[in-house]
């Protein structure tokens, strides 16, 4: 079966403006990625790797050209309703955690859901599977100040995951 395809970005410009002129970083950008498709982009600093997610991630809009998620064109939505979309089909797990510090571990993962509104109980069930997949699941009532770094990129993946995203965007 063949795979179908999840992100489709077309003739990608994007550029931002830099006193009196522009700097462009994405410059007529191509890239498909198929369903259960593994992606990793790689370059140096300043190569543009971050806009690139961004742009993917419709954290950014890019200056011209398409982005379809499977059939959905995502650059014809309003603001609304990409945040909406995002919510729902992309998941995040940054470079820094940020985790919200008055939050634990456990409130922290849940935190997607209960925003979406999802049934409270399935989403606390997903957070503890989530929270025992990760090995971490004795610390899910600890605050980020207690957790070692490496505790804390754990309940970032585990917040990205606990919706279920079709995509997951790691920087």
């Amino acid at each position: 079966m063949a795979e179908s395809v999840l992100i489709r970005a077309v003739q990608i410009y994007k550029s931002y403006q830099q006193g009196t002129g522009e700097l462009p970083i994405l410059k007529g950008l191509d890239l498909e990625i198929k369903e259960g498709e593994a992606v990793s982009i790689m370059g140096a600093s300043g190569a543009g790797k971050s806009t690139l997610m961004h742009v993917l991630g419709t954290l950014d809009r890019p200056n011209r050209g398409q982005l379809w998620f499977q059939d959905q064109n995502l650059l014809e939505m309003g603001d609304d309703e990409i945040s909406l979309f995002r919510n729902e089909k992309m998941g995040f797990v940054f470079q820094f955690h940020h985790l919200l510090s008055e939050l634990t571990a456990f409130e922290n993962i849940i935190l997607p859901g209960r925003i979406a509104g999802l049934e409270i109980s399935e989403v606390r069930q997903r957070a503890y599977e989530l929270l025992h997949l990760m090995g971490i699941r004795e610390r899910a009532d600890h605050y980020p100040n207690e957790l070692s770094g490496g505790e804390l990129q754990r309940v970032a993946i585990a917040r990205a995951l606990v919706r279920r995203p079709k995509v997951l965007f790691c920087r």
